[in-house]
């Protein structure tokens, strides 16, 4: 395969995706959205990846290029049917194009903080052999309020209702992080927006007690990485009506 993916801060890669997509021989394009890159013809592409990013998706005026994006994500999902992988920033962004709605958070998620798989999800192709509650970066002040016209939740927290959603059979989002690496934290961190929600949320010392959250869940971090990825290969090779 290979993948056109869309990023809104360098440093906010595909992070431990990188690995498994090199081993298995497909390639990405990366494309970076915030410092003015524009957006190429889906044509040659075979599924699109939209990561996270420090702005919001109503901050249309401040950065006008989402208002493209949403319509390019439109027409790679709704139109043309092509596989998707959203991460935080990239599920919010898929719940708008589609329809749905996105607002701020009443309480701020940040920390290693467990989700729960909901009954849609627990049948998900998308995360199946996941526990039904295992522990993941969060690091978002926004969230989806309301999912498009068709699309099931598939985890949930108590602070935040969606943090997966499917559309159709081959559209997949997650409010948390899945590609977390060594570095992510401090890559992370060096955001200004991150950096201050670090520091709002978990205090002065909230880059150093973060960093140290994500190394002691690495090795899951990288165990549920790895199986979403290759459960997200198997519902990109899936056409037509949604299996579950």
């Amino acid at each position: 395969m290979h993948i056109l993916v869309l990023q809104h801060a360098r440093c906010e890669h595909p992070g431990s995706f990188r690995r498994f997509l090199r081993e298995d021989g497909h390639s990405w394009t990366a494309v970076e959205l915030d410092e003015g890159e524009q957006l190429p013809p889906l044509d040659g592409f075979d599924a699109l990846w939209v990561l996270g990013g420090p702005m919001d998706v109503w901050e249309e005026d401040k950065h006008p290029w989402l208002v493209h994006e949403k319509a390019f994500i439109r027409e790679a999902v709704q139109e043309r049917g092509m596989p998707f992988l959203g991460l935080c920033l990239g599920h919010q962004l898929l719940a708008e194009a589609l329809g749905g709605k996105c607002g701020r958070s009443a309480t701020p998620e940040i920390g290693v903080l467990d989700v729960r798989l909901t009954e849609a999800g627990l049948e998900s192709v998308f995360l199946d052999g996941l526990p039904e509650v295992f522990k993941c970066l969060q690091w978002h002040s926004a969230e989806v309020s309301r999912m498009p016209d068709g699309a099931r939740c598939l985890a949930t927290t108590s602070e935040c209702a969606v943090q997966a959603m499917q559309w159709g059979p081959r559209a997949h989002s997650v409010q948390f992080h899945f590609e977390v690496e060594e570095d992510t934290v401090s890559n992370w961190a060096a955001i200004p927006e991150y950096a201050a929600a670090l520091r709002s949320a978990l205090g002065p010392e909230g880059e150093s007690d973060m960093a140290a959250a994500c190394k002691a869940e690495m090795s899951g971090f990288l165990r549920h990485a790895e199986r979403v990825y290759i459960n997200w290969l198997q519902t990109a090779a899936q056409t037509g009506a949604d299996p579950n």
